[in-house]
């Protein structure tokens, strides 16, 4: 209440006429006043529990009462009120007690004139009173605010002297590192840090007490209390100057999960981009190995060689299929290879290897198979999951050079979310587990990342491609899964292969048809390929079988053929990636147009996918996956031809 305003004060007198001096006193001090005038205890009681004043005056002395019992009785109902005590005679002693029962003051009627400024003092006091408990109450309610913020946090604030001694940390301390405050109050901060990242978090601890006008921001690893590391971004700025806080106040937040994904993403990207590389390699690699296989396979048959020439061709065709076999493991890393998915019963599939593997595992490294109670089927392609078994079994092998045992292990198994929260690569779902653990040398952690790159190996030199487990990571994320690894050295790895589980039931097993022998023909064919080499092979062999042969460089030059000889032609063979601006897609699709019958055969360094899986269901359609014998080319375009349209 403004002393400016009116006040509302009760007055508790028995002489009205002293009452209206008592406001005439305080008026003609700018004091603007509405007295209230009761003169008996009852009165006193009744008004005082109904409204609200600004300051009471009592008569110290009244026929049935007294000031000091109202006294009390105001001090009880409203105790941020003034009370001053207004009598003709009071004694020191009664002046003192009523002081100490709560009186702002005392003013003997004899001098009048110390009733204004007592009044005016009075409520001065009062509003100040009110003023600080506001104050006070307001900074409970804020400490309390701040202290909500910083225990619920997941950041953590401390707050570090200048020689970075910990004088404060948030209760958020326990859940990030692991420590109660009492363990880091009083310790210097920098021994939790790691030491590669104690330099560069001194020196930007430095940094803020130099220039305390910022804000300076660190990233490093911190220790946790299980011994773990945790990577912490920190934002700090030096408050060493004032005084109520006399240090560097630092915000901490754990980004360890952050960290752990982008290195993910990381790796992602760099996986990408080696696939990418390598199956551009694969592609015109294959180019170069349909020459060599090609030219070799026609000297074995044609030039009825004997000797060591007969043996020489025979190196180089066998040499020719052994690099066919490395880009093929290039392509399906890629994800450039060829699937032929179907339903399959894992359990059969390991059955089918058993076999096989314990002759690439050897007599002193035997092999346990688990196999699950009930059909393990998925939707996969037989030959790529016999590769990953078995490049998993020789990774295993080889991490035994002194003996010991392989498992084998297939399960049915629900993901659940709290799974998928420890591997971002997993997803929840039904899934068919594959597990494949030796007993052997283990790996590092420092190479445990690196696993699944493609040419990255730990072996000796000549020992290994660095394409087993790249095969694998291709072939798994091709089929929609994805691989999880624990190892330890020198106690063994576990590699868990994850496929998503089919509802549908195991297709039967195919028997191989006989083919019988290659006949040629009379048809005319148009060939469209850009590697000259390759071209020059596919047209000199298919004319050796009685074929007409017409050849394009491109797809522009095969469209102009085909304008002179639509009529006569009857097959086109083309690859699909070509460098001018129609691939052979494209120039199958406008060939189609004008001969929608027209039989085709695709030929490609890659897998048949860069057509796009739409493509398969047009009839007529083939594909040829270089490198590829002659004898297997011409057995193909018979068979296309020989095909009922």
């Amino acid at each position: 209440m403004s002393i400016n305003s009116p006040l509302r004060i009760l007055h508790l007198e028995d002489d009205p006429d002293f009452s209206e001096v008592v406001k005439s006193l305080l008026e003609r001090e700018g004091l603007v006043s509405e007295l209230v005038l009761v003169s008996n205890r009852a009165h006193f009681e009744a008004t005082l529990g109904s409204e609200a004043f600004d300051v009471i005056l009592a008569d110290y002395q009244l026929p049935d009462y007294n000031g000091l019992d109202a006294l009390k009785l105001a001090r009880a109902r409203c105790p941020d009120t003034p009370i001053l005590l207004v009598s003709g005679t009071i004694g020191e002693g009664a002046a003192i007690e009523s002081l100490k029962s709560g009186a702002t003051d005392y003013v003997l009627k004899l001098w009048p004139e110390r009733l204004a400024p007592a009044v005016r003092r009075a409520v001065q006091e009062a509003e100040e009173k009110r003023e600080r408990r506001q104050a006070e109450s307001e900074l409970l309610r804020r400490e309390k605010y701040f202290c909500t913020l910083t225990e619920n946090s997941l950041d953590i604030l401390t707050v570090l002297n200048r020689e970075g001694v910990c004088v404060y940390s948030s209760p958020s301390l326990k859940q990030v590192l692991g420590f109660d405050q009492a363990e880091l109050v009083g310790r210097d901060s920098f021994s939790l840090v790691h030491p590669a990242d104690a330099g560069r978090a001194r020196a930007a601890f430095e940094e803020a007490l130099q220039h305390p006008e910022r804000s300076v921001r660190a990233e490093f690893r911190s220790r946790h209390r299980d011994g773990s590391w945790r990577f912490l971004e920190t934002v700090g700025q030096s408050h060493i100057d004032d005084p109520a806080i006399a240090g560097v106040v630092i915000n901490c937040r754990d980004v360890s999960d952050r960290k752990r994904l982008e290195d993910q993403l990381r790796q992602a990207q760099k996986m990408e981009a080696i696939g990418q590389l390598a199956g551009g390699v694969a592609h015109d690699f294959n180019n170069i190995l349909t020459v060599i296989h090609g030219h070799a396979s026609l000297l074995q048959v044609g030039a009825n060689l004997s000797g060591d020439p007969a043996r020489s061709a025979q190196q180089i065709v066998q040499a020719a299929e052994r690099a066919s076999s490395l880009t093929r493991q290039l392509l399906t890393f890629s994800r450039r290879q060829v699937m032929q998915p179907k339903a399959l019963d894992l359990n059969e599939v390991v059955g089918n290897m058993a076999k096989m593997l314990a002759r690439v595992l050897g007599e002193d490294v035997p092999l346990e198979l688990s196999y699950f109670a009930q059909p393990a089927v998925i939707q996969a392609d037989a030959s790529m999951i016999e590769q990953v078994l078995m490049n998993l079994a020789v990774n295993a092998r080889d991490a035994m050079p002194k003996g010991g045992s392989l498992t084998v292990k297939v399960e049915t198994v629900q993901v659940d979310p709290d799974h998928v929260a420890g591997c971002p690569e997993a997803r929840p779902g039904r899934f068919v587990r594959l597990t494949v653990a030796d007993t052997g040398c283990g790996i590092s952690p420092e190479d445990l990342p690196r696993i699944f790159e493609p040419f990255f190996t730990t072996k000796a030199v000549g020992k290994g491609t660095g394409l087993g487990l790249a095969t694998v990571y291709g072939i798994v994320q091709q089929h929609q899964g994805w691989i999880e690894v624990e190892s330890q050295l020198a106690g063994g790895t576990r590699f868990r292969v994850f496929l998503p589980a089919s509802p549908r039931s195991a297709d039967p097993s195919e028997q191989p048809q006989r083919r019988g022998l290659v006949r040629g023909g009379r048809e005319t064919i148009l060939v469209v390929e850009d590697e000259a080499p390759v071209r020059e092979l596919v047209c000199k062999f298919l004319a050796g079988y009685g074929y007409n042969v017409v050849q394009a460089e491109s797809g522009a030059k095969a469209l102009e053929l085909w304008q002179g000889a639509k009529d006569r032609i009857d097959l086109l063979l083309t690859d699909l990636v070509m460098p001018d601006r129609i691939n052979g897609r494209e120039l199958a699709e406008t060939l189609w147009n004008d001969r929608p019958r027209l039989k085709v055969i695709f030929t490609s360094g890659y897998s048949a996918d860069v057509v796009g899986e739409d493509f398969f269901l047009r009839h007529g359609l083939n594909y040829l996956q270089k490198p590829y014998p002659p004898q297997k080319l011409a057995l193909l375009v018979r068979e296309s031809l020989d095909a009922a349209n």
